[in-house]
């Protein structure tokens, strides 16, 4: 039965919620029977499920990330953006690491350097948004260095042997060697070690 808007209404000392005047004696004595104000939001929790509502709602919870202790509201935003061991990628590499690595990371990564394939000059990481939009697609002859030769260029110079070709070979001789001389270095042990047995 819908309450008449014109009722007269009194408000409970113990809730401090507007009651219909003719039922004033009996919310009172079930309200403060069955209910309490948590002392930290003010909201009304059955007796019973106080401190259920405190753990659940107010407790201090810690970060499982960085063991920093907070309020239970107050973990899903420092998880977020604010915990230092949250994991964040690097904007140069989109390698995964630790919020608080991230700076001293990127200073590194950022001044690698790739080849920009319009001009053929190697950029640093951190500037490449800029020179991107800058690039002519022309080698810049007065800060082009030796790195950033054209292909063109480099393969009309002369072929030279590669290192690791002669590194090889000297390495498969010099098995060759040892191994002739330890079979040579045997046989002669074992015939003095026989001629010792015969005298």
């Amino acid at each position: 039965m819908a309450v008449a808007s014109d009722e007269a209404t009194c408000i409970c000392t113990h809730c401090d919620r507007a009651i219909p005047s003719s039922n004033i004696d009996l919310h009172f004595a079930h309200c403060s029977r069955n209910l309490e104000k948590c002392k930290i939001c003010g909201d009304m929790v059955p007796r019973k499920s106080a401190e259920e509502h405190f753990l659940s709602t107010h407790a201090p919870v810690s970060c499982s990330l960085c063991s920093k202790t907070m309020e239970r509201e107050a973990l899903a935003i420092h998880k977020g953006e604010n915990c230092p061991r949250r994991i964040v990628t690097c904007e140069f590499c989109e390698f995964p690491l630790p919020a608080i690595d991230l700076l001293e990371h990127q200073e590194v990564c950022g001044n690698r350097t790739e080849l920009c394939h319009l001009c053929n000059r190697y950029i640093r990481l951190r500037e490449r948004l800029g020179h991107e939009s800058r690039c002519t697609g022309v080698a810049d002859n007065v800060s082009e260095s030796s790195r950033s030769t054209r292909p063109i260029e480099r393969d009309r110079s002369p072929q030279r042997r590669q290192p690791n070709e002669f590194s090889t070979k000297r390495l498969l001789f010099t098995i060759a060697i040892t191994g002739i001389a330890v079979l040579l270095g045997s046989l002669f042990f074992q015939r003095k070690t026989e001629h010792n047995q015969v005298h």
